[in-house]
């Protein structure tokens, strides 16, 4: 299956160096950024549980052993398939109980996925995090790395709050702030929130962090 990538271009580009020079200076010395998307909903969610409170390496492993087991992903399939299997692919028995909850709600036409996509964003979010083991940063991740929702600046996330201190020199980043960079990307936010995980990421070495040079933070995990 060819990879799929967050789609954006010259226009969302053009909009952002435009409202706030200095990411855009970012933006010129990085280039563009490829990040691949899941585009099926229920697969990303299904990827996303997965990748809870592990390493990306460990997550990828399981990933990995998932995708070459099973041909699809879909509510039929994770709800038929045997707890023993989940736990031959390394998945806890917790996990395990969220996949197949949120499988049997849609089954069920409890929880209605295809839905979503018609949503405003503050909906999806809403919707999404009532689906166990879904919390704000889950639903964040699904909407810019599945839905492709141009406009999600996530404060649960600890690299988007990293590469905010970092690119405004900011010791702390609180909520206040956060939602005046949001509404300044407006409504491009997804697409900085791309460039502020390359710089958290260290793609820019002379940017140190102004809250600890010593801190790290893995770019792909938040708070859950």
């Amino acid at each position: 299956m060819k990879n799929q990538f967050f789609l954006y271009g010259e226009k969302e580009i053009d909009h952002l160096k435009k409202a706030d020079k200095r990411l855009g200076k970012i933006i010129d010395r990085i280039g563009p950024i490829k990040r691949e998307t899941v585009p099926d909903l229920f697969t990303a969610l299904i990827h996303s549980i997965a990748g809870q409170q592990i390493s990306t390496k460990a997550h990828y492993t399981i990933w990995q052993r998932i995708t070459s087991e099973l041909s699809r992903i879909t509510p039929e399939i994770i709800d038929a398939l045997p707890d023993e299997k989940f736990r031959d692919f390394g998945l806890s028995s917790r996990k395990v109980a969220y996949m197949k909850s949120a499988a049997r709600k849609i089954l069920s036409g409890e929880f209605d996925i295809q839905a979503l996509a018609t949503l405003p964003d503050a909906e999806v979010c809403e919707q999404l995090t009532r689906l166990e083991g879904v919390g704000q940063w889950t639903a964040e991740m699904l909407m810019i790395f599945s839905m492709q929702r141009p406009n999600v600046l996530s404060y649960q996330d600890l690299a988007i709050i990293r590469g905010l201190r970092m690119v405004y020199r900011h010791r702390k980043i609180d909520r206040t702030q956060l939602d005046r960079y949001k509404k300044r990307y407006s409504p491009y936010a997804s697409i900085a929130s791309l460039y502020l995980w390359a710089v958290a990421g260290g793609a820019l070495p002379d940017l140190r962090d102004p809250a600890s040079s010593n801190r790290k933070t893995n770019i792909h995990r938040g708070k859950r």
